[in-house]
């Protein structure tokens, strides 16, 4: 944290008395103050989310210059590029309107913005969104929940980095939500779908074997009963499969969320507390947990269907070997075998 921006909370209470428009009430005054207060210790702390919320609601109640640049270095160090930028230009508007002897008081503030805004304009990702050739007229369009106007629809529009809520509904049709992630200094363009992709058809669960229309006696290569147990070694062997691959597909996506996390929480956001978080790394941590647990499960059900598929094969009973018919036992003796060294005598035949 910058010397300029630990003042004591005194001195910065102070400042913040000093309105630009109608006096708001004591009572008012005092909430913003206590606001105030809190939001900045919250900042100091590294707890963005709640810091910068409080300072917003501190700036709604009572509108002081000293208030909204606080805001808009809270934004900043939040990782809300586009939001802290568009601050910094409102304090810097409403310096304008100061005073003389208002501005003076206001110290290095003015050039600080102006430093904030020259780092971050490059790093504020940009956002287009498109309808459809065909869209009907009267198509809403919104983002994070405020309505995109026909005007809006095209423009590279900067936006915060991070994950956005994107919906859009026809004229009596129903709401299609989508989310998008986009990250710093990113530009992307996005053609909204009136229809939904059709979900991919389940695959078709395997034909049963064959079943004779009646019991057949088992042959010689048959042992009795082993129809079942084969057809439970295949299910479970099946079953085996399948909770492998659902293992490994959670495990890919649990280290790509470990990425997401790295890069929003920590020292990715530049935060002192490595545990802090923005929105997308506590969100990404969350869906982290879901699919660990679920790789867990896919695996240990995957090693328990092979496991009992590999026992019923070992313990499968074997057939017995095909007995020789008498009219097929022979015998013969003599040489067996001769060479330089001598000669090798004895009997052999089939019994």
């Amino acid at each position: 944290m910058t010397p300029w921006l630990r003042r004591s909370t005194s001195l910065l209470a102070i400042s913040g008395l000093l309105s630009l428009s109608m006096p708001a009430a004591a009572q008012d005054i005092a909430t913003a103050a206590a606001l105030f207060e809190q939001g900045l210790a919250d900042m100091q702390a590294g707890r963005y989310e709640t810091g910068c919320k409080a300072l917003a609601e501190s700036e709604r109640i009572d509108p002081q210059p000293g208030t909204l640049f606080t805001l808009a270095s809270c934004e900043a160090q939040w990782g809300r590029t586009a939001t802290a930028v568009a601050r910094f230009k409102d304090y810097l508007a409403r310096f304008d309107r100061l005073t003389p002897a208002e501005q003076a008081r206001q110290r290095e503030r003015p050039s600080l913005s102006k430093q904030e805004i020259e780092r971050l304009a490059p790093r504020v990702p940009k956002l287009a969104l498109s309808l459809p050739p065909g869209a009907p007229a009267g198509t809403v369009v919104t983002r994070d929940g405020i309505s995109q106007g026909e005007a809006m629809l095209g423009l590279a529009l900067p936006v915060d980095p991070g994950e956005h809520r994107i919906s859009i509904q026809t004229p009596g049709g129903p709401l299609r939500e989508q989310r998008i992630t986009i990250a710093e200094g990113e530009a992307k363009q996005l053609t909204l779908a009136l229809t939904e992709a059709p979900a991919p058809a389940p695959p078709a669960p395997p034909l049963p074997s064959p079943q004779p229309a009646g019991p057949e006696p088992a042959g010689p290569d048959a042992p009795a009963g082993s129809g079942g147990r084969r057809t439970a070694m295949v299910v479970a062997g099946g079953l085996g499969a399948a909770g492998l691959v659902l293992g490994g597909i959670t495990g890919a996506l649990v280290l790509d969320k470990k990425g997401t996390i790295d890069e929003h929480c920590g020292s990715g956001i530049h935060a002192a507390d490595p545990k802090a978080c923005d929105t997308t790394g506590r969100d990404a941590g969350t869906s982290a947990n879901s699919l660990a647990t679920v790789s867990t499960i896919g695996f240990a059900v995957g090693l328990a269907g092979a496991g009992t598929a590999l026992i019923l094969y070992l313990t499968e009973p074997k057939a017995a070997a095909p007995s020789v018919s008498p009219s097929q036992r022979w015998i013969t003796a003599g040489v067996l075998e001769a060479g330089p060294e001598g000669a090798l005598f004895g009997a052999r035949g089939r019994f």
